[in-house]
């Protein structure tokens, strides 16, 4: 076992462990994967890698070269069996050496097999071809074909008979002992899925195509009872995809269904007194009863294609879940007798490996997890180190679709694998400034962890006046991460930000003077957003501060679209004689303006009045830009439509984008004109009114809207 020694998790040779619900599972295959697709001199090569060197790696080779789908344990416990593809080949390993002892290959792919002794010496393997293929310790002995095709097979020690489930009604019996068939067992379902044999009493299990669970004797040919299994799920068109007996007493029998359904009967009632779902809606093809030591609780480990659940039979609660992060899905699960030891046969290369201490203890072949389990603990999710999966929108992002169909791309389900050294390389180009916006949100969050860290008082808002006291308290927490300042920093931002520190400061001595207290506790003073007296003072918009400040911007924004600047005589010859002068200076005072107004607004919010006044009439120009004084802006509607649109509020953006047909199509008929004066406009469903009045310009003049 590579790196079982070694200490640590860094890198990938420490095991990952995932809990759930406060119990731990250890993944003891883990470590650094490597994809099939690399170079024998690439292998070679990674003999020198650290990473590699100490992986975790439980059972040498445990792996086959595209995918594993049966597992099975020799009864007494020294030995590991498991088929794979491809090519089609078994795979026995000795449990004592930790390593692969021998493979052979077959003709067609394993769907099934049994071991027939307490060790690897005698198995009977089912092939897709039909056939039945017996082993020795030598090799090949001896292969028969059956009529129908073969789903699942079981084993009578009792009789020496080898039962084969097909898909046909008949249950094909092989007598090992006399070497010939027997008679064939007759089911009432159209086709058998799954077989299984109690090794208490010796009752033969078998689950139907129609949903049908029968159980027969096997010293007579028909069925001693016969139950619809799926029944009680509510949903009639369910298969029968696995069978379990209990193995101590056998008297209840564990039932899985095409559904994600596992249903437990006891044998002297047709009805089940337990149903788990396990809510993923794919087959159930493994069930086992597990018992880790003697008088420990017994648990029922279920298996379908993503999911590994371990649950009580009592209670129907669940005690943990396995669910592999590994690319594939689960064919088959093999648990150690009285241990925490599960051992997967996966979709994928590689098989895997988990110990659950809340189980049991670990197998006496490998006892050594018991102590390196706790050293070597590490999450991290299972994927190949130096390669990174990305999608093809992913590709698309890093400007690397070029790629498609070279070796440095790798498909693989819905997107390719990519070496990490391409991947980092192509994302720096893509977003040069990645790392500085990663730098400053560390740095964001690492702030605000040591915020959190603090201790605060929690406040509660007042029943009147809620929402100015919550304007007050923000203000006032402002107030006091300033206080935590240096003081160079406070006489430097004196002169800037002096006022508004005042502001937050008064905030502050607002809530905890109590000559303000009646504010927030007498329902008199609520203060009334739709009076008028509030509309004059906050410019006619209600809400907070943010909805205040969207209002204005979209104002703004309206005046850009429907109106245009009006300038005079006087401003043309300002600027015939100035025009040197001022070439650069409109842009900074807008700006200057933008921030005024700006910080007019924050005054606004934090309570203070602000000191604009309206003003209608001009100013001298001269000394007007050195004092700071606004000039006023003169603004003439572009047209009517215009003019018509800012009285209600309405912007023309998205009217101008249409294309020509839809505009004309939305223009009023002729019965419908607008008038110069008072006009109106019928559509479908009644009329919209409107007044348009235009003041003439006269030259010279200062008229406007």
């Amino acid at each position: 076992m590579p790196g079982a020694g070694s200490g640590g998790g860094g890198g990938g040779g420490g095991l990952r462990v995932s809990t759930l619900n406060g119990v731990k599972v250890y993944n003891v295959s883990g470590g650094k994967a490597v994809p099939e697709w690399i170079s024998d001199k690439k292998k070679r090569a990674l003999r020198k890698d650290e990473d590699y060197l100490c992986r975790i790696e439980l059972i040498q080779d445990l792996e086959f070269k595209v995918a594993s789908t049966r597992i099975k344990a020799s009864r007494d416990g020294k030995y590991l069996l498991a088929s794979g593809v491809y090519p089609p080949q078994v795979r026995v390993y000795e449990l004592a050496e930790l390593s692969l002892k021998f493979e052979r290959n077959l003709d067609s792919e394993i769907v099934d097999f049994q071991v027939l002794t307490d060790d690897y010496s005698k198995i009977a393997f089912l092939c897709a071809d039909r056939s039945v293929c017996f082993h020795a310790k030598f090799g090949a002995y001896f292969k028969t074909r059956i009529p129908r095709m073969g789903r699942g097979l079981a084993y009578d020690p009792a009789s020496c008979d080898l039962l084969l489930a097909a898909s046909s009604p008949e249950i094909y019996r092989i007598n090992l002992e006399q070497g010939q068939f027997q008679q064939s067992l007759q089911s009432r379902s159209p086709a058998v899925n799954v077989i299984g044999r109690s090794p208490s009493h010796g009752l033969i299990a078998c689950g139907g195509e129609d949903g049908a669970l029968e159980c027969f004797d096997n010293r007579q040919a028909t069925a001693v009872s016969r139950i619809d299994a799926v029944g009680a799920t509510g949903n009639a068109e369910q298969q029968v995809t696995a069978v379990r007996f209990e193995d101590t007493e056998g008297m209840h029998v564990a039932v899985g269904t095409s559904t994600g359904q596992v249903l437990l009967y006891d044998l002297r009632s047709s009805k089940p007194y337990r149903i788990k779902d396990h809510m993923y809606g794919s087959p159930i093809h493994s069930i086992k009863w597990h018992r880790g030591i003697a008088g420990s609780s017994q648990h029922i480990i279920s298996t379908d294609k993503r999911i590994i659940k371990i649950w009580s039979p009592t209670t129907g609660a669940n005690v943990t879940s396995v669910e592999p992060t590994e690319p594939g899905g689960i064919n088959d699960a093999c648990v150690m007798r009285g241990s925490g030891l599960i051992v997967t046969a996966m979709d994928s290369p590689r098989m895997q490996a988990y110990f659950i201490p809340s189980l049991g203890p670990a197998p006496r072949w490998c006892s050594f997890l018991e102590n390196i389990t706790e050293e070597l603990e590490e999450g991290g999710a299972a994927m190949y180190d130096d390669y990174k999966f990305v999608t093809r929108e992913e590709l698309h992002a890093l400007r690397l679709t070029e790629l498609l169909g070279t070796n440095l791309l790798r498909p693989f389900m819905h997107g390719f694998f990519l070496h990490s050294r391409l991947y980092h390389k192509a994302k720096s180009i893509a977003d040069p400034f990645a790392w500085d916006t990663y730098r400053q949100q560390k740095v964001k969050e690492k702030i605000e962890a040591q915020r959190a860290s603090r201790i605060s008082m929690q406040k509660k808002l007042p029943k009147v006046n809620a929402k100015l006291a919550a304007q007050l308290m923000q203000q006032s927490g402002g107030a006091q991460e300033e206080e935590e300042e240096d003081e160079e920093v406070e006489e430097e931002e004196e002169g800037a930000g002096g006022k508004a520190r005042k502001q937050r400061k008064a905030a502050a001595s607002a809530l905890a003077d109590p000559r303000f207290a009646s504010l927030f506790t007498d329902q008199a003073f609520q203060v009334d957003e739709d009076s008028h007296e509030y509309m004059a003072l906050h410019g006619g918009m209600r809400g907070g501060a943010e909805e205040r400040r969207q209002q204005q911007k979209r104002d703004k924004e309206l005046l850009e679209e429907h109106f245009e600047m009006v300038e005079g005589e006087e401003d043309e010859e300002d600027e015939d004689g100035d025009e040197g002068e001022r070439g650069g200076e409109d842009e900074e005072e807008e700006e200057e303006e933008d921030e005024e107004e700006e910080e007019e607004h924050e005054e606004e919010e934090r309570g203070g009045r602000g000191k604009r006044k309206l003003v209608h009439g001009r100013e001298e120009q001269g000394g007007a830009r050195k004092r700071g004084v606004k000039e006023p802006r003169l603004y003439e509607a572009r047209d009517d439509t215009h003019a018509a649109a800012f009285r209600n509020r309405q912007s023309l953006a998205a009217q101008k984008n249409l294309p020509l047909e839809d505009r004309i199509a939305q223009l009023p008929s002729s019965s419908g004109q607008v008038a110069a004066q008072g006009g109106s406009v019928r559509r479908a469903g009644g009329a919209v009114e409107f007044t348009v009045a235009l003041q003439s310009r006269r030259r010279g003049g200062r008229g406007g809207l």
